[in-house]
């Protein structure tokens, strides 16, 4: 894949450099989560590391998230296992193995799943605070102070037919949707004491080659003007998606660039797998995105049942949000409904503006208003309500724990599709919050591969620049982002360290 022709990035020779404005070992783009923690570990292998941020501070999309990762395996992250849960291995790589299916790198669950309980051992040794305690409600992040959650679709049809259900969502412990910026204030102070050069306001617009092909530097811009540094070992990539760019999104997302909005830092420009790219690197996954559907909490809303323009059922209510957003974004001109009984509608903050386009004292009544074929909503409601009687969902699967008749009037008809979303998410805009899961295709290492899957000398890559461990959105569990970020930032941090 080859990067549009409108933004190719150059690759020049370190040989046309006449001064270099710094040397160092490692030189990371991008001071978010994966160049945070790429940067302290390869100053902790003993390099020196010098980072540029085009942005004017660092914190990335890691700072603006609530920093859920998703860890477990090993018998068990620290905070599971002191809550009395058990994780293991084998538990967490079944359950990756349905969530990602054929989009997923085999090598990289099974390296991820290996490695994500001791991640978190050192997350924590940064200074980042976990509450030993957990949150069990359904919801997409707890504004009390539990640590650990459900982040995904666990509990869920299929994936509870494959894997042990275990919440992974491990969160820093604070009231209010702050975890971003503890995990980026703390792991800045650390880098900032491993003795990393930081440069802010600086965009790194072009890759050094010498004659043999290999990354040995970049040419910048500071202050409007260009500057070169020389890299001695390697050059890491993490620079973010590019969900900012509306002219990649266009030529890679076509169809969710239609109705989506984007969601992420100001610099998710793509600029760092248009370097990659240009350096001979392969893009893939580039089709995919993270999709949000803001279904819950609260999490009664789950009782109701999701509905397409024809009047039918097409999900299991009780899957996460990403899954849910996957699914209802493949319905028909991406027109989905939610029907609800009085006794289980409580508008949030997240629902307060979703418009009201039916009601009724019977299903009869509010079919008369609703804009489905004739007869079609009764019938749905009818077997719906047969089996749900009954404890069971024949058709999805929808776990007993959010099944129960809709008999209960007066009912309501919520709109959701890809119009009426504009008013629920974002005013001013249309359609589900997305961020791009397509990128630079590296190994678990860091290592940016060519065509032919070589390792490119002294390219790296981590983060959103890269296809990482998330890449759809059907199987997608909040946390896998940041921790995937952090945990292979980490390592290639430390292989770029380690390079001649």
């Amino acid at each position: 894949m080859q990067p549009p022709s409108s933004f190719t990035a150059p690759i020049r020779s370190v040989n046309s450099v006449e001064h270099f404005t710094a040397t160092t070992d490692v030189l990371i783009c991008g001071y978010g989560g994966a160049g945070a923690a790429a940067a302290l570990e390869a100053a902790r292998a003993g390099a020196r590391v010098t980072v540029l941020e085009r942005a004017s501070a660092g914190g990335g999309s890691t700072a603006m998230s609530s920093c859920e990762m998703y860890l477990g395996g090993s018998g068990g992250t620290a905070l599971q296992r002191e809550l009395g849960l058990e994780d293991s291995t084998e538990n967490m790589l079944a359950y990756l193995h349905e969530a990602l299916g054929p989009f997923g790198d085999e090598e990289k669950i099974r390296c991820y799943a290996e490695g994500a309980a001791a991640h978190f051992d050192w997350v924590e040794s940064l200074g980042v605070s976990y509450k030993r305690a957990v949150f069990t409600e359904r919801t997409v992040v707890p504004l009390s102070d539990e640590s650990l959650l459900y982040t995904g679709n666990e509990k869920s049809h299929p994936f509870n037919r494959v894997a042990q259900p275990v919440p992974r969502g491990h969160v820093p412990s604070k009231e209010g949707d702050e975890g971003g910026k503890i995990f980026m204030d703390a792991i800045m102070q650390r880098v900032a004491e491993a003795g990393v050069t930081v440069m802010n306001d600086t965009r790194v617009v072009a890759l050094l080659a010498d004659d043999h092909g290999a990354i040995c530097g970049v040419i910048a811009k500071q202050n409007n003007q260009e500057i070169a540094l020389r890299a001695e070992r390697g050059v890491i990539l993490t620079t973010g998606g590019f969900v900012m760019n509306e002219a990649m999104t266009r030529q890679y997302l076509p169809e969710i660039h239609q109705y989506a909005v984007p969601y992420g830092n100001t610099y998710d420009m793509g600029d760092g797998i248009v370097l990659g790219l240009a350096a001979g690197g392969q893009a893939i996954n580039m089709d995919q995105a993270f999709m949000s559907f803001p279904l819950y909490p609260p999490a009664k809303m789950t009782f109701g049942i999701l509905l397409n323009q024809q009047g039918q059922r097409y999900i299991n209510e009780d899957a996460y949000l990403a899954r849910l957003a996957y699914y209802s974004c493949q319905q028909p001109e991406q027109k989905f409904y939610l029907l609800v009984q009085d006794e289980d509608y409580e508008p949030s903050h997240y629902l307060e503006r979703a418009p009201i386009i039916a009601t009724g004292d019977s299903i009869a009544e509010l079919a008369a208003e609703a804009p489905f074929p004739a007869g079609v909503l009764e019938q749905t409601v009818s077997y719906f309500n047969e089996h749900a009687g009954n404890g069971r969902d024949p058709l999805f699967h929808k776990t007993a724990e959010w099944l129960k008749p809709l008999s209960k009037p007066p009912f309501a008809l919520l709109e959701y599709s890809a119009d009426a979303m504009k008013a629920i998410i974002m005013p001013g805009t249309t359609g589900p919050l997305i961020f791009t899961l397509g990128g630079l295709h590296t190994n678990i290492d860091g290592e940016v591969l060519n065509m032919n899957g070589q390792a490119i000398p002294g390219l790296f890559a981590a983060g959103r620049a890269t296809a990482g461990l998330p890449r759809t959105a059907k199987g997608y569990a909040s946390g896998m982002s940041v921790g995937d970020a952090t945990f292979f930032g980490r390592r290639a941090g430390r292989r770029a360290a380690t390079q001649a």
